[in-house]
């Protein structure tokens, strides 16, 4: 009777593992998704501005055209270590130059690498998961457009555990939610604004508080959060903390003045940077959607 109860327990103990090990593996795309996309520069243009990826990936001190150099080497820092941004310059080497559009919409859509590793959500692919296959091939076309840097990553300042990455696995089963948080009717203009804002600008992984594991409180979604330098708290975003009026959202997002004269600082100097890039119809679908999201 106990080995049967033995053999028994170590069978459940088996179906267990292997359940965990095919719910926590890397994700990838279906290739077919991807098929008969014909990139169009001039879109990757403007969804490399709208997803802020020099932001992240340009050197720290860089300016004016230095931005272009996508070098990698901004540091990170939070409750789980300090995360280094890489190198993701046209370099087949030191970047992702030899990187396939597909390669690409797996690192953005299931935060999954080349090598099948999984990627640390410092990267927003939990917002990145809902752009669409037509702007991850465009934004493939214009990356490979910008100069090769040969800088190599540095790597990220992680301890035990978080530094078992199979264990992302479990955090992306948790928490990577492909889909919009605000699901209410919305019109056109408002969708737009939701992709811009839901997805490329991945607006709420500043603007909306975690929980203990990193996880967004999808509850509170844009309604502020703790600074994750320490440094005081990032603002809320919903209406009843923003009376600013359409038009005013739309200029501070095209010139960095509030509508008090005051001007933009912080970090959102440099997303004022990027979405000053877009077109004054974008600026306007961002601020209706803002206007949209319940309080």
């Amino acid at each position: 009777m106990a080995r049967r109860i033995l053999l028994f327990a170590a069978g459940v103990v088996t179906v267990v593992g292997l359940t965990g090990l095919m719910l926590t593996r890397p994700q990838r795309v279906d290739e077919a998704q991807l098929a008969g996309i014909s990139p169009d520069l001039k879109r990757g243009e403007s969804v490399f501005y709208a997803a802020g990826c020099a932001s992240c990936h340009s050197a720290p001190d860089a300016s004016g055209d230095e931005k272009l150099l996508l070098t990698g080497g901004r540091r990170f820092q939070t409750d789980f270590g300090t995360f280094v941004a890489p190198n993701i310059s046209s370099d087949p080497e030191a970047g992702i130059g030899s990187w396939s559009a597909l390669d690409l919409a797996n690192a953005l859509i299931h935060g999954t690498g080349p090598k099948m590793e999984h990627y640390y959500p410092a990267f927003p692919y939990n917002s990145y998961t809902n752009m669409t296959a037509e702007d991850i091939v465009s934004l493939h076309a214009f990356l490979n457009t910008l100069p090769a840097v040969a800088t190599e990553s540095d790597p990220h300042e992680i301890g035990f555990p978080f530094n078992i990455r199979r264990s992302l696995g479990g955090w992306k089963f948790l928490y990577l939610k492909p889909g919009w948080v605000v699901q209410e009717d919305l019109n056109d203009q408002e969708q737009q604004g939701r992709y811009l804002v839901e997805a490329l600008g991945h607006c709420a992984e500043c603007h909306t508080p975690r929980n203990s594991l990193g996880g967004l409180k999808r509850d509170l979604w844009l309604a502020g959060a703790p600074n994750p330098n320490g440094k005081g708290r990032i603002p809320g975003l919903t209406t009843n903390q923003l009376d600013w009026s359409e038009a005013d959202i739309a200029e501070y997002l095209k010139s960095g003045f509030t509508p008090d004269y005051d001007s933009a600082g912080g970090e959102m100097v440099e997303v004022i940077e990027n979405t000053s890039r877009l077109t004054d119809s974008d600026r306007l679908a961002i601020a209706a959607y803002l206007k949209a999201v319940p309080k």
